[in-house]
């Protein structure tokens, strides 16, 4: 669960962490109001989960609480784009040449608005840092990163520049240490008026992600004020969903969420469905064969649109759910089926998906490769059926590559 950056810094609060105060207005007059009790000089920032929203318009520093009431009726006005296809249509102003794809993927890209804004008391502020903590699965650790270049896509940071970054590993068991601290701080290169700040705040920071089960704590910037302060201007804060019995809390930050609609009937369904930025749905039996699935369509040199796991059973009921979520995606050009019967088998398998496909009107291309229990049954009663979207593999490859060629002819 993506939280609202007003939303991360009410969770920093309860840890100690500095941020600045603030104020959620739905409205010019609610950010008026705010304003007014701020002080007058105040940012307004919109609430939205998109990357960039500064350069899209969603943030603006003004003087008056009649300039923050102006500035907010702009922000909620603007319709904002996820970051991938900003970042193409960055590209493409500064002359590049872009393909087809990329052209559809702005063409698609759904209009994202702001409901409210953040109104805050703006600072003075003398120097910009980034700092994170995420999990390291393939360390099987928590990461903390640091960078004095803070305010920038720590992305072009790591790619120009890496030792721009410090990173230090933490085992989850030993917790933290000021050794991790200090070694972020000084490996940073931070302003030396910021660190012992930065040395206060790293533990907090480090606390609120562990106990909150967080995923990411992200900070940029993390700020050196002009009284010396170091403060969290920024917070980018990921909750671990599968922790949510262990957080009441939980619940009334996801109702403020406005959860989209394909995420939504997923749910309805009970599917384990993750949303992507591709156009070749996925479906597979097995979380592990799903992520493997993903990375051979990326082989194959094409984009997942999706994660959906349909779990043990593959039955005409669950696959028609899993077809009806994908294909409700108008991005989505092609869906590639990735069964393996092991105690499933696959001739049962291939009459759910000819039951599916004869209750849905499935528009795009379905790709499906069975293997294991009763696979040349299957691939037999799939290869004997007239319906003209359906098209059969022999191998993952094979039906990875196929996918991805009809994702890109539009059939």
């Amino acid at each position: 669960m993506n939280l609202f950056e007003y939303q991360g810094k009410e969770l920093l609060r309860r840890f100690e962490v500095p941020v600045p105060e603030g104020r959620v207005a739905r409205s010019p007059e609610e950010a008026r109001d705010a304003a007014r009790y701020l002080g007058g000089k105040v940012v307004v920032k919109a609430q939205v989960q998109v990357g960039a929203r500064g350069k899209q318009g969603g943030v603006e520093l003004v003087d008056s609480p009649d300039e923050a009431a102006a500035a907010t009726e702009r922000i909620l006005d603007v319709e904002f784009m996820e970051q991938n296809a900003f970042a193409l249509v960055q590209r493409r102003s500064r002359g590049a040449q872009l393909t087809p794809e990329d052209e559809e993927r702005i063409s698609k890209a759904a209009p994202i608005k702001a409901t409210r804004v953040l109104v805050e008391r703006a600072g003075d502020i003398a120097d910009e840092y980034y700092c994170a903590f995420l999990v390291d699965r393939s360390n099987r650790a928590f990461l903390g990163m640091m960078s004095a270049q803070g305010g920038m896509d720590i992305e072009k940071v790591a790619e120009d520049d890496p030792s721009a970054i410090a990173r230090v590993h933490i085992d989850p068991l030993l917790g933290i240490s000021d050794f991790h601290a200090r070694r972020l701080v000084f490996g940073a290169r931070i302003n030396p008026d910021a660190v012992k700040g930065a040395v206060a705040i790293i533990p907090k920071l480090y606390r609120a992600f562990v106990e909150m089960d967080a995923s990411q704590i992200e900070i940029n910037p993390l700020v050196l004020t002009g009284d010396g302060k170091v403060v969290a201007l920024d917070a980018k804060v990921t909750l671990d969903d599968s922790a949510a019995f262990r957080h009441p809390i939980f619940d009334e930050l996801k109702a403020a969420h406005e959860v989209p609609e394909q995420e939504r009937l997923a749910k309805e369904k009970g599917l384990n469905f993750i949303k992507l930025e591709g156009n070749v749905g996925i479906i597979g039996n097995g979380a592990g064969l799903v992520m493997s699935t993903l990375d051979v369509v990326n082989a194959a040199g094409g984009e997942p649109a999706n994660f959906l796991d349909v779990g043990g059973g593959a039955s005409a009921d669950i696959l028609s759910a899993g077809l009806e979520v994908i294909t409700s995606n108008p991005e989505v050009r092609s869906v590639f089926v990735n069964i393996f019967g092991g105690i499933t088998r696959c001739d049962l398998v291939a009459e759910g998906i000819l039951d599916a496909l004869g209750r849905l009107e499935v528009k795009v291309p379905l790709v499906v490769r069975l293997d294991g229990t009763n696979a040349e049954q299957g691939r037999k009663m799939l290869a004997d059926a007239p319906h003209p979207m359906l098209r059969t593999a022999n191998t993952m490859l094979g039906a990875a590559e196929l996918a991805v060629e009809l994702s890109r002819a539009g059939i």
